[in-house]
């Protein structure tokens, strides 16, 4: 770890100060063409006075098709979900690489952080308490998707004679189309996808949580730790190459202890806020009904609540986005669809559980004192709720977003990585190479503010949405095929318990 502190303290110190002074140029090169890709990703429609991105209803429609066409797997195989994942039916000769419970570890870790917090506060603020709700709707249907693109991972992927493997949409894009007669745009989407993913896991899924890390330890420091971003940015970069040099292993190892801490421990104190505040629950739930239905007071009434619950819950999840797959993929399992069923899992935790829980914290501390929050938004929202019981809660407030912002670094930098050996091969020299990147941007992200750089970064990761449902739709009835197929093996006792 000290060789490693040093290698990187080598090549960031001297040129600390040339960055910091560097930024402001390369964001006014960039801004133009992050407004331009924000504009045609984002693109908004009005609808009865609610503004409607494109690339919501894009995800949200195929989460209902989805729903239809598996019968509610989101419903149905909850149950078995939570059995695949106590290792029912783990058989131990099966190929792959993590657990059910390792895979479902690390792909939640890569989706639960800092939107969980301070995400629900901006959509209760502009949406209402109603836009609660349809969070909640767009969360159970968001499963279904999840299944489909999981289970496809675990289909196309590539087994290697080392027993490594390689999956996600860029695998059964360009197989699943070749399939079908289209080899050329198979390629040509799975190039794109795995382009898309690449950029994405440097910034919004690593420079941005390292840099968000880093806001949040010098506010609790009360801004001693001015100056010292390059610092703080080579620890973590040590302590994220020290995981993530191990592959996929490591990293599950690490997030099955991890995400179950930090989702219990930030549940935890949620809980007891909501407790405390018990008096104003019910009023809570109810504004959270009728903002649903009425949306009073705001743009768009009820439509314009629930676009807003749907547009954060796909921000959340990333149902649809199809980057679960890859940590799916890497599973112990010879059935495809074992691990879309355990996926099922991921938007339960990620936005039914988590997401749902913050929100009764904000709604309860709106009941009881409507001006608490005193103008804050965003994460000072959420922590305005938890402070009104706790004064000192921005001190564990800080430790969790460092671990969920730890949490994803490690688990976007495996998507990242399969985005790298798609496009330049499986070698352990190459993949070092990438690790290596991929820490130079965790410590760079403490030190610059490349905000056009990460808004391009995020346009693109919801970019890829595109061609990834679109695959989705075509390959589809293959899901089924093998749901159905599965099932009926799992009723007749053909697939067995092993334990």
């Amino acid at each position: 770890m000290k060789k490693l502190l040093l290698v990187f303290s080598l090549i960031f110190i001297p040129f600390t100060h040339v960055y910091a002074g560097i930024d402001e140029s390369i964001n006014n090169a960039t801004a133009p063409i992050a407004e331009f890709i924000g504009k045609v990703v984002f693109f908004k429609i009005p609808v009865f006075g609610a503004q409607l991105p494109l690339v919501v209803l894009w995800l949200v429609v195929g989460a209902v098709f989805f729903t239809f066409y598996m019968r509610f797997i989101n419903i149905r195989g909850f149950k078995h979900a939570i059995q695949l994942v106590r290792g029912d039916y783990s058989d131990p000769k099966s190929h792959g690489e993590v657990s059910h419970f390792q895979a479902l570890a690390t792909a939640v870790s890569g989706t639960v952080g800092i939107g969980n917090i301070g995400g629900v506060a901006v959509a209760v603020t502009v949406g209402g308490a109603g836009a609660t709700f349809w969070l909640i709707v767009a969360g159970i249907l968001g499963m279904s998707t999840k299944f489909v693109e999981c289970t496809l991972g675990v289909k196309y992927r590539q087994e290697f004679e080392d027993g490594h493997v390689s999956g996600g949409p860029m695998y059964y894009l360009r197989q699943g189309f070749s399939e079908r007669g289209m080899e050329g745009f198979g390629k040509f989407i799975g190039t794109f996808y795995a382009v898309g993913i690449f950029i994405g896991a440097l910034g919004i899924g690593n420079m941005f949580q390292s840099n968000q890390a880093y806001v949040q330890l010098n506010t609790v420091a009360g801004g001693a730790l001015d100056g010292f971003g390059w610092l703080i940015g080579l620890i973590l970069a040590a302590v994220v190459f020290s995981v993530i040099i191990g592959g996929i292993k490591s990293i599950a190892r690490v997030t099955e202890k991890i995400v179950p801490f930090m989702a219990i421990f930030y549940c935890i104190f949620a809980i007891i806020v909501i407790l405390m505040n018990i008096d104003s629950l019910p009023q809570a739930i109810s504004n959270i009904f009728t903002g649903a239905f009425t949306g009073e007071g705001v743009a768009g009434g009820a439509l314009g609540a629930m676009i807003i619950g749907f547009q954060r819950a796909v921000f959340s999840n990333e149902a649809g986005i199809g980057s679960a797959s890859i940590a799916h993929s890497a599973v112990k399992t010879n059935e495809p669809v074992t691990e879309g069923v355990v996926s099922l899992l991921e938007p339960f935790i990620d936005t039914i559980v988590i997401c749902t829980i913050t929100a009764l914290v904000i709604g309860t501390a709106q009941v009881a004192d409507p001006n608490f929050a005193n103008g804050a938004k965003g994460v000072a929202m959420t922590s305005a709720a938890f402070q009104r019981e706790f004064s000192w809660f921005p001190l564990p407030l800080a430790f969790a977003a460092l671990l969920f912002a730890f949490s994803t670094m490690i688990s976007w930098s495996y998507y990242g990585l399969k985005g790298w050996t798609y496009l330049f091969g499986e070698s352990n020299s190459g993949q070092t190479v990438y690790k290596l990147i991929f820490c130079a941007f965790v410590a760079l992200g403490c030190i610059v503010e490349l905000g056009p750089i990460l808004d391009i970064s995020d346009a693109l990761v919801f970019l890829i949405c595109v061609p990834n449902i679109l695959g989705l739709y075509f390959l589809a009835p293959i899901v089924k095929r093998e749901m159905e197929s599965y099932f009926a093996r799992i009723d007749s006792g053909e697939i067995k318990k092993f334990k």
